[in-house]
Protein backbone atom coordinates (compact mmCIF):
# COMPACT_ATOMS: atom_id res chain seq x y z
CA UNK A 1 0.00 0.00 0.00
CA UNK A 2 1.56 3.25 -1.10
CA UNK A 3 -0.56 6.25 -2.07
CA UNK A 4 -3.92 4.87 -0.97
CA UNK A 5 -5.53 2.06 0.97
CA UNK A 6 -5.85 -0.93 -1.34
CA UNK A 7 -9.26 -1.16 -3.01
CA UNK A 8 -11.02 -4.49 -2.82
CA UNK A 9 -14.23 -6.06 -4.01
CA UNK A 10 -17.02 -5.72 -1.49
CA UNK A 11 -18.27 -9.11 -0.30
CA UNK A 12 -21.88 -9.89 -1.18
CA UNK A 13 -24.34 -8.87 1.55
CA UNK A 14 -27.03 -11.18 2.92
CA UNK A 15 -29.59 -9.58 5.28
CA UNK A 16 -31.70 -11.60 7.71
CA UNK A 17 -35.05 -9.84 8.19
CA UNK A 18 -38.43 -10.65 9.73
CA UNK A 19 -40.84 -9.61 12.43
CA UNK A 20 -39.65 -9.65 16.06
CA UNK A 21 -38.91 -12.91 17.85
CA UNK A 22 -38.87 -15.31 14.90
CA UNK A 23 -35.29 -16.38 15.68
CA UNK A 24 -33.27 -14.13 13.38
CA UNK A 25 -30.39 -13.70 15.82
CA UNK A 26 -30.29 -17.42 16.62
CA UNK A 27 -30.10 -18.14 12.89
CA UNK A 28 -27.41 -15.47 12.44
CA UNK A 29 -25.31 -17.08 15.17
CA UNK A 30 -25.84 -20.54 13.72
CA UNK A 31 -24.78 -19.48 10.21
CA UNK A 32 -21.62 -17.68 11.31
CA UNK A 33 -20.74 -20.42 13.77
CA UNK A 34 -20.30 -18.24 16.85
CA UNK A 35 -22.37 -16.38 19.42
CA UNK A 36 -22.16 -12.77 18.26
CA UNK A 37 -25.81 -11.72 18.42
CA UNK A 38 -27.68 -11.85 21.71
CA UNK A 39 -30.48 -14.40 21.74
CA UNK A 40 -33.32 -14.26 24.24
CA UNK A 41 -37.09 -14.62 24.30
CA UNK A 42 -37.91 -10.92 24.53
CA UNK A 43 -39.02 -9.48 21.17
CA UNK A 44 -36.87 -6.74 19.72
CA UNK A 45 -33.62 -7.31 21.60
CA UNK A 46 -31.58 -6.65 18.45
CA UNK A 47 -31.55 -2.88 17.98
CA UNK A 48 -28.71 -2.35 15.53
CA UNK A 49 -27.48 -4.13 12.47
CA UNK A 50 -24.75 -6.67 13.22
CA UNK A 51 -22.29 -7.64 10.49
CA UNK A 52 -20.16 -10.77 10.25
CA UNK A 53 -18.22 -12.42 7.45
CA UNK A 54 -18.90 -16.08 6.80
CA UNK A 55 -18.22 -18.47 3.96
CA UNK A 56 -19.79 -21.52 2.37
CA UNK A 57 -18.65 -23.61 -0.58
CA UNK A 58 -15.84 -21.22 -1.42
CA UNK A 59 -17.94 -18.02 -1.32
CA UNK A 60 -17.37 -15.41 1.35
CA UNK A 61 -20.22 -13.05 2.13
CA UNK A 62 -21.33 -10.60 4.80
CA UNK A 63 -24.26 -11.71 6.94
CA UNK A 64 -26.37 -8.98 8.56
CA UNK A 65 -28.61 -9.48 11.58
CA UNK A 66 -31.38 -6.88 11.89
CA UNK A 67 -33.96 -5.70 14.35
CA UNK A 68 -37.46 -7.11 14.02
CA UNK A 69 -39.87 -5.08 11.88
CA UNK A 70 -43.03 -4.23 13.83
CA UNK A 71 -44.87 -1.23 12.35
CA UNK A 72 -47.69 -1.49 14.90
CA UNK A 73 -45.56 -1.37 18.05
CA UNK A 74 -45.91 1.47 20.56
CA UNK A 75 -43.00 3.83 20.11
CA UNK A 76 -43.05 6.70 22.61
CA UNK A 77 -39.29 7.37 22.36
CA UNK A 78 -38.79 6.60 18.68
CA UNK A 79 -36.74 3.45 19.36
CA UNK A 80 -38.96 1.14 17.32
CA UNK A 81 -38.95 3.58 14.41
CA UNK A 82 -35.16 3.79 14.43
CA UNK A 83 -34.65 0.04 14.69
CA UNK A 84 -37.18 -0.57 11.91
CA UNK A 85 -35.24 1.91 9.77
CA UNK A 86 -32.05 -0.07 10.46
CA UNK A 87 -33.71 -3.24 9.18
CA UNK A 88 -35.01 -1.45 6.08
CA UNK A 89 -31.56 -0.06 5.31
CA UNK A 90 -30.04 -3.53 5.65
CA UNK A 91 -32.63 -4.99 3.30
CA UNK A 92 -32.05 -2.23 0.76
CA UNK A 93 -28.26 -2.63 0.68
CA UNK A 94 -28.39 -6.45 0.62
CA UNK A 95 -27.73 -8.59 -2.44
CA UNK A 96 -29.86 -11.44 -1.01
CA UNK A 97 -32.56 -11.28 1.67
CA UNK A 98 -33.32 -14.13 4.07
CA UNK A 99 -36.92 -13.57 5.22
CA UNK A 100 -37.49 -15.50 8.45
CA UNK A 101 -40.95 -16.54 9.68
CA UNK A 102 -41.98 -18.50 12.75
CA UNK A 103 -42.88 -22.00 11.57
CA UNK A 104 -44.27 -22.99 14.96
CA UNK A 105 -46.49 -19.94 15.48
CA UNK A 106 -47.65 -19.74 11.87
CA UNK A 107 -48.58 -16.67 9.85
CA UNK A 108 -48.86 -13.27 11.48
CA UNK A 109 -50.23 -10.00 10.06
CA UNK A 110 -46.77 -8.58 10.73
CA UNK A 111 -45.34 -11.00 8.16
CA UNK A 112 -47.42 -9.23 5.51
CA UNK A 113 -45.95 -5.89 6.57
CA UNK A 114 -42.45 -7.31 6.15
CA UNK A 115 -43.41 -8.68 2.73
CA UNK A 116 -44.37 -5.18 1.57
CA UNK A 117 -40.92 -3.92 2.52
CA UNK A 118 -39.19 -6.87 0.84
CA UNK A 119 -41.03 -6.37 -2.45
CA UNK A 120 -39.79 -2.79 -2.69
CA UNK A 121 -36.15 -3.91 -2.58
CA UNK A 122 -36.17 -5.96 -5.82
CA UNK A 123 -33.55 -8.32 -4.38
CA UNK A 124 -33.74 -12.15 -4.31
CA UNK A 125 -35.70 -13.28 -1.26
CA UNK A 126 -35.29 -16.67 0.42
CA UNK A 127 -38.22 -17.59 2.65
CA UNK A 128 -37.12 -19.48 5.78
CA UNK A 129 -39.46 -21.10 8.30
CA UNK A 130 -37.63 -21.31 11.61
CA UNK A 131 -38.45 -23.13 14.87
CA UNK A 132 -39.36 -26.32 12.98
CA UNK A 133 -38.31 -28.67 15.75
CA UNK A 134 -41.27 -31.07 15.48
CA UNK A 135 -42.69 -33.23 12.71
CA UNK A 136 -46.10 -31.61 13.20
CA UNK A 137 -44.69 -28.14 12.56
CA UNK A 138 -42.69 -29.28 9.53
CA UNK A 139 -45.81 -30.86 8.00
CA UNK A 140 -47.91 -27.70 8.21
CA UNK A 141 -45.29 -25.20 7.01
CA UNK A 142 -45.55 -25.56 3.17
CA UNK A 143 -49.23 -24.58 3.01
CA UNK A 144 -49.09 -22.08 5.87
CA UNK A 145 -46.80 -19.60 4.13
CA UNK A 146 -47.63 -20.23 0.46
CA UNK A 147 -49.60 -16.99 0.07
CA UNK A 148 -46.53 -14.87 0.86
CA UNK A 149 -45.48 -15.39 -2.73
CA UNK A 150 -41.86 -16.44 -2.20
CA UNK A 151 -42.27 -20.13 -2.99
CA UNK A 152 -41.90 -23.04 -0.63
CA UNK A 153 -39.94 -22.05 2.47
CA UNK A 154 -36.70 -23.66 3.52
CA UNK A 155 -37.45 -25.34 6.84
CA UNK A 156 -34.83 -24.89 9.55
CA UNK A 157 -34.27 -25.12 13.25
CA UNK A 158 -31.71 -22.50 14.26
CA UNK A 159 -31.80 -23.98 17.75
CA UNK A 160 -30.56 -27.40 16.57
CA UNK A 161 -28.90 -26.44 13.28
CA UNK A 162 -31.24 -28.53 11.16
CA UNK A 163 -31.70 -27.36 7.57
CA UNK A 164 -29.04 -24.65 7.76
CA UNK A 165 -26.86 -26.41 5.18
CA UNK A 166 -29.72 -26.29 2.68
CA UNK A 167 -30.22 -22.61 3.50
CA UNK A 168 -26.53 -21.81 2.93
CA UNK A 169 -26.67 -23.67 -0.40
CA UNK A 170 -29.66 -21.55 -1.43
CA UNK A 171 -27.89 -18.34 -0.37
CA UNK A 172 -24.76 -19.13 -2.37
CA UNK A 173 -26.85 -20.04 -5.45
CA UNK A 174 -28.44 -16.58 -5.37
CA UNK A 175 -25.33 -14.52 -4.66
CA UNK A 176 -24.26 -12.27 -7.53
CA UNK A 177 -21.04 -13.26 -9.26
CA UNK A 178 -17.94 -11.68 -7.81
CA UNK A 179 -17.37 -9.87 -11.12
CA UNK A 180 -20.72 -8.12 -10.66
CA UNK A 181 -19.95 -6.86 -7.15
CA UNK A 182 -18.83 -3.26 -6.72
CA UNK A 183 -15.31 -2.39 -5.68
CA UNK A 184 -15.46 -1.05 -2.16
CA UNK A 185 -14.43 2.57 -1.86
CA UNK A 186 -10.84 2.72 -0.71
CA UNK A 187 -10.98 3.30 3.00
CA UNK A 188 -9.50 1.81 6.13
CA UNK A 189 -11.87 1.01 9.01
CA UNK A 190 -10.48 1.47 12.52
CA UNK A 191 -12.41 0.36 15.59
CA UNK A 192 -11.45 1.96 18.90
CA UNK A 193 -12.19 -0.67 21.54
CA UNK A 194 -11.47 -1.14 25.20
CA UNK A 195 -12.89 -1.34 28.68
CA UNK A 196 -15.17 1.47 29.84
CA UNK A 197 -13.49 4.71 30.89
CA UNK A 198 -10.05 4.06 29.38
CA UNK A 199 -10.31 7.10 27.10
CA UNK A 200 -11.68 5.77 23.82
CA UNK A 201 -13.90 8.77 23.09
CA UNK A 202 -11.11 11.15 24.13
CA UNK A 203 -8.85 9.43 21.62
CA UNK A 204 -11.44 9.75 18.86
CA UNK A 205 -11.87 13.46 19.61
CA UNK A 206 -8.10 13.97 19.70
CA UNK A 207 -7.63 12.28 16.31
CA UNK A 208 -10.41 14.34 14.75
CA UNK A 209 -9.37 17.57 16.40
CA UNK A 210 -12.91 18.29 17.58
CA UNK A 211 -15.45 16.94 20.04
CA UNK A 212 -17.54 14.40 18.11
CA UNK A 213 -18.16 12.00 21.01
CA UNK A 214 -19.46 12.80 24.49
CA UNK A 215 -16.69 12.54 27.08
CA UNK A 216 -17.54 12.07 30.74
CA UNK A 217 -16.00 10.51 33.82
CA UNK A 218 -18.83 8.02 34.24
CA UNK A 219 -17.99 4.63 32.70
CA UNK A 220 -20.17 3.61 29.78
CA UNK A 221 -21.05 7.09 28.50
CA UNK A 222 -20.86 5.96 24.87
CA UNK A 223 -23.67 3.53 24.04
CA UNK A 224 -23.69 3.43 20.25
CA UNK A 225 -20.93 2.78 17.77
CA UNK A 226 -20.17 6.02 15.94
CA UNK A 227 -18.65 6.08 12.45
CA UNK A 228 -16.69 9.17 11.46
CA UNK A 229 -14.74 9.67 8.24
CA UNK A 230 -11.54 11.67 8.08
CA UNK A 231 -8.45 11.87 5.90
CA UNK A 232 -4.86 11.14 6.89
CA UNK A 233 -2.21 11.88 4.26
CA UNK A 234 -4.74 11.31 1.45
CA UNK A 235 -5.94 8.06 3.04
CA UNK A 236 -9.67 7.80 3.73
CA UNK A 237 -10.17 6.53 7.30
CA UNK A 238 -13.41 5.33 8.86
CA UNK A 239 -13.13 5.68 12.62
CA UNK A 240 -15.51 3.60 14.73
CA UNK A 241 -15.87 4.65 18.35
CA UNK A 242 -17.57 2.05 20.53
CA UNK A 243 -19.07 1.55 23.91
CA UNK A 244 -16.84 -0.07 26.50
CA UNK A 245 -17.05 -3.83 26.94
CA UNK A 246 -18.02 -4.93 30.41
CA UNK A 247 -16.57 -8.12 31.77
CA UNK A 248 -19.91 -9.25 33.24
CA UNK A 249 -22.54 -7.34 31.35
CA UNK A 250 -25.49 -8.81 33.25
CA UNK A 251 -24.41 -6.86 36.33
CA UNK A 252 -24.70 -3.52 34.53
CA UNK A 253 -28.16 -3.59 32.97
CA UNK A 254 -29.60 -4.01 29.52
CA UNK A 255 -28.16 -0.82 28.01
CA UNK A 256 -24.59 -1.86 28.83
CA UNK A 257 -25.34 -5.34 27.53
CA UNK A 258 -26.30 -3.95 24.13
CA UNK A 259 -23.33 -1.57 24.23
CA UNK A 260 -20.98 -4.53 24.62
CA UNK A 261 -22.67 -6.21 21.70
CA UNK A 262 -22.16 -3.15 19.51
CA UNK A 263 -18.46 -3.18 20.35
CA UNK A 264 -18.21 -6.75 19.12
CA UNK A 265 -20.05 -5.72 15.95
CA UNK A 266 -17.57 -2.89 15.42
CA UNK A 267 -14.68 -5.35 15.64
CA UNK A 268 -16.37 -7.58 13.06
CA UNK A 269 -16.52 -4.79 10.47
CA UNK A 270 -13.17 -3.08 11.01
CA UNK A 271 -9.81 -3.67 9.36
CA UNK A 272 -7.70 -2.76 12.38
CA UNK A 273 -8.74 -2.61 16.03
CA UNK A 274 -7.09 -0.05 18.31
CA UNK A 275 -7.22 -1.59 21.78
CA UNK A 276 -7.03 1.19 24.36
CA UNK A 277 -5.74 0.21 27.80
CA UNK A 278 -5.18 2.33 30.88
CA UNK A 279 -1.46 2.92 31.53
CA UNK A 280 -2.20 3.30 35.25
CA UNK A 281 -4.15 0.04 35.57
CA UNK A 282 -2.05 -2.06 33.19
CA UNK A 283 -3.38 -5.10 31.34
CA UNK A 284 -6.53 -6.58 32.90
CA UNK A 285 -8.54 -9.69 32.07
CA UNK A 286 -11.02 -7.64 30.03
CA UNK A 287 -8.15 -6.29 27.90
CA UNK A 288 -6.90 -9.79 27.20
CA UNK A 289 -10.41 -10.92 26.33
CA UNK A 290 -10.88 -8.09 23.86
CA UNK A 291 -7.50 -8.71 22.24
CA UNK A 292 -8.45 -12.36 21.84
CA UNK A 293 -11.73 -11.41 20.13
CA UNK A 294 -9.89 -9.10 17.73
CA UNK A 295 -7.53 -11.89 16.71
CA UNK A 296 -10.34 -14.46 16.46
CA UNK A 297 -11.98 -12.08 13.99
CA UNK A 298 -8.67 -11.95 12.07
CA UNK A 299 -8.24 -8.18 12.39
CA UNK A 300 -5.11 -6.09 12.67
CA UNK A 301 -4.31 -5.09 16.26
CA UNK A 302 -2.61 -2.05 17.78
CA UNK A 303 -2.39 -1.54 21.54
CA UNK A 304 -2.62 2.04 22.80
CA UNK A 305 -1.52 2.63 26.39
CA UNK A 306 -3.50 5.78 27.18
CA UNK A 307 -3.07 8.23 30.10
CA UNK A 308 0.69 7.98 29.64
CA UNK A 309 1.18 11.44 31.18
CA UNK A 310 -0.41 10.30 34.45
CA UNK A 311 1.64 7.11 34.48
CA UNK A 312 4.85 9.11 34.15
CA UNK A 313 3.90 11.19 37.18
CA UNK A 314 3.44 8.07 39.29
CA UNK A 315 6.25 5.87 38.08
CA UNK A 316 8.72 7.02 35.48
CA UNK A 317 11.43 4.44 36.12
CA UNK A 318 10.47 2.10 33.25
CA UNK A 319 11.26 2.82 29.61
CA UNK A 320 8.61 2.40 26.94
CA UNK A 321 10.52 -0.58 25.58
CA UNK A 322 10.43 -2.29 28.98
CA UNK A 323 6.73 -1.58 29.39
CA UNK A 324 6.04 -2.89 25.89
CA UNK A 325 7.77 -6.11 26.90
CA UNK A 326 5.64 -6.35 30.03
CA UNK A 327 2.42 -5.85 28.04
CA UNK A 328 3.46 -8.54 25.55
CA UNK A 329 4.29 -10.91 28.41
CA UNK A 330 0.79 -10.38 29.77
CA UNK A 331 -0.73 -10.98 26.33
CA UNK A 332 1.69 -13.47 24.73
CA UNK A 333 -0.83 -14.45 22.04
CA UNK A 334 -0.68 -10.84 20.80
CA UNK A 335 3.07 -10.34 21.07
CA UNK A 336 3.20 -9.27 17.40
CA UNK A 337 0.90 -6.28 18.09
CA UNK A 338 2.70 -2.92 18.29
CA UNK A 339 2.28 -0.82 21.41
CA UNK A 340 2.29 2.96 21.55
CA UNK A 341 2.08 5.19 24.62
CA UNK A 342 0.16 8.47 24.51
CA UNK A 343 -2.23 10.79 26.27
CA UNK A 344 -5.46 11.40 24.41
CA UNK A 345 -6.31 14.21 26.83
CA UNK A 346 -3.10 16.25 26.43
CA UNK A 347 -2.33 14.85 22.92
CA UNK A 348 1.18 13.94 24.08
CA UNK A 349 2.68 11.48 21.55
CA UNK A 350 -0.63 11.41 19.65
CA UNK A 351 1.36 11.71 16.44
CA UNK A 352 2.78 8.21 16.97
CA UNK A 353 -0.53 6.48 16.35
CA UNK A 354 -1.58 7.11 12.73
CA UNK A 355 1.82 6.26 11.14
CA UNK A 356 1.64 3.00 13.10
CA UNK A 357 -1.90 2.40 11.78
CA UNK A 358 -0.74 2.87 8.19
CA UNK A 359 2.18 0.47 8.70
CA UNK A 360 -0.16 -2.25 10.01
CA UNK A 361 -2.53 -1.54 7.10
CA UNK A 362 0.34 -2.14 4.69
CA UNK A 363 1.20 -5.38 6.46
CA UNK A 364 -2.40 -6.61 6.18
CA UNK A 365 -2.01 -6.59 2.40
CA UNK A 366 1.58 -7.84 2.28
CA UNK A 367 2.09 -10.71 -0.17
CA UNK A 368 5.10 -13.05 -0.21
CA UNK A 369 6.29 -14.47 -3.51
CA UNK A 370 5.88 -18.25 -3.66
CA UNK A 371 9.52 -19.09 -4.57
CA UNK A 372 10.81 -16.91 -1.72
CA UNK A 373 8.30 -18.40 0.70
CA UNK A 374 9.21 -21.97 -0.17
CA UNK A 375 12.91 -21.28 0.11
CA UNK A 376 12.50 -19.94 3.63
CA UNK A 377 10.17 -22.76 4.69
CA UNK A 378 12.49 -25.39 3.22
CA UNK A 379 15.49 -24.01 5.11
CA UNK A 380 13.53 -23.75 8.36
CA UNK A 381 12.19 -27.29 8.14
CA UNK A 382 15.64 -28.64 7.27
CA UNK A 383 17.25 -26.85 10.24
CA UNK A 384 14.44 -27.74 12.68
CA UNK A 385 12.53 -30.86 11.61
CA UNK A 386 9.18 -31.47 13.24
CA UNK A 387 9.13 -34.11 16.01
CA UNK A 388 7.94 -37.46 14.70
CA UNK A 389 4.64 -38.93 15.83
CA UNK A 390 4.44 -42.68 15.97
CA UNK A 391 7.65 -42.89 13.97
CA UNK A 392 6.09 -40.97 11.06
CA UNK A 393 7.92 -37.80 9.98
CA UNK A 394 6.14 -34.65 8.80
CA UNK A 395 6.94 -33.65 5.24
CA UNK A 396 6.01 -30.22 3.93
CA UNK A 397 6.07 -30.31 0.13
CA UNK A 398 5.33 -26.69 -0.68
CA UNK A 399 3.65 -23.57 0.66
CA UNK A 400 1.75 -20.70 -0.91
CA UNK A 401 0.13 -17.50 0.27
CA UNK A 402 -3.44 -17.65 -0.99
CA UNK A 403 -4.93 -14.49 0.53
CA UNK A 404 -4.20 -11.13 2.10
CA UNK A 405 -6.09 -8.89 4.50
CA UNK A 406 -5.11 -10.79 6.58
CA UNK A 407 -2.44 -13.05 5.05
CA UNK A 408 -3.29 -16.73 4.75
CA UNK A 409 -0.69 -19.42 4.02
CA UNK A 410 -1.44 -22.95 2.90
CA UNK A 411 1.12 -25.68 3.63
CA UNK A 412 0.72 -28.90 1.65
CA UNK A 413 2.13 -31.83 3.54
CA UNK A 414 1.92 -35.61 3.86
CA UNK A 415 -0.33 -35.58 6.96
CA UNK A 416 -1.80 -32.45 8.63
CA UNK A 417 -2.31 -34.42 11.86
CA UNK A 418 1.47 -34.53 12.30
CA UNK A 419 1.64 -30.73 12.75
CA UNK A 420 1.74 -29.93 16.45
CA UNK A 421 0.68 -26.54 17.79
CA UNK A 422 4.27 -25.82 18.82
CA UNK A 423 5.56 -26.55 15.32
CA UNK A 424 2.87 -24.36 13.82
CA UNK A 425 4.06 -21.54 16.11
CA UNK A 426 7.62 -22.21 14.94
CA UNK A 427 6.59 -21.80 11.30
CA UNK A 428 4.62 -18.63 12.08
CA UNK A 429 7.59 -17.18 13.94
CA UNK A 430 9.78 -18.05 10.96
CA UNK A 431 7.51 -16.06 8.66
CA UNK A 432 7.45 -13.13 11.05
CA UNK A 433 11.24 -13.18 11.35
CA UNK A 434 11.66 -12.80 7.57
CA UNK A 435 8.72 -10.52 6.69
CA UNK A 436 7.12 -7.51 8.34
CA UNK A 437 3.79 -8.72 9.62
CA UNK A 438 3.72 -6.50 12.69
CA UNK A 439 0.18 -6.07 14.00
CA UNK A 440 -1.26 -8.69 11.67
CA UNK A 441 -2.66 -12.15 12.52
CA UNK A 442 -1.36 -14.86 10.21
CA UNK A 443 -3.44 -17.80 9.08
CA UNK A 444 -1.59 -21.09 8.60
CA UNK A 445 -3.51 -24.06 7.20
CA UNK A 446 -2.10 -27.52 6.59
CA UNK A 447 -3.59 -29.71 3.89
CA UNK A 448 -2.73 -33.12 2.51
CA UNK A 449 -1.09 -33.11 -0.91
CA UNK A 450 -3.48 -33.84 -3.74
CA UNK A 451 -2.26 -36.30 -6.35
CA UNK A 452 -3.76 -34.18 -9.14
CA UNK A 453 -2.01 -30.98 -8.03
CA UNK A 454 0.87 -30.33 -10.47
CA UNK A 455 2.59 -28.04 -7.97
CA UNK A 456 2.93 -30.94 -5.56
CA UNK A 457 4.72 -33.23 -7.94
Amino acid sequence: MTSEVAAKVRPAIVAIVGRPNVGKSALFNRLIGKRLAIVEGTPGVTRDRLYALTDWRGRTFTLVDTAGIDPAADDPDGLVRRTRAQAQIAATEADVIVFVVDGAAGMSPLDDDVVNIMRRTRHPVILVANKAESERVRAQIPGEFARLGFGEPIVVSALHGEGTGDLLDAIVERLPSEDALPVAESELALAIVGRPNVGKSSLLNALLGEERAIVADAPGTTRDAIDTLFTFHEHRIRLIDTAGVWRKTKHHGAIEYYASLRSLGAIARCDIAILVIDSLAGVLDQDRRLAGIVLEERKGLIIVANKWDLALQQDGEFSQGELTGIIHEQMPFAAFAPVTFLSALTKRRLGSLMPLVMRVATNLDRRVATPQLNGIVRDAVYAHPAPQRGGKPLRIYYAAQVATHPPLFIFHCNDPDLVSSSYQRFLENTLRAHFDFEGVPLGLEFRPRRDDDPAAQ
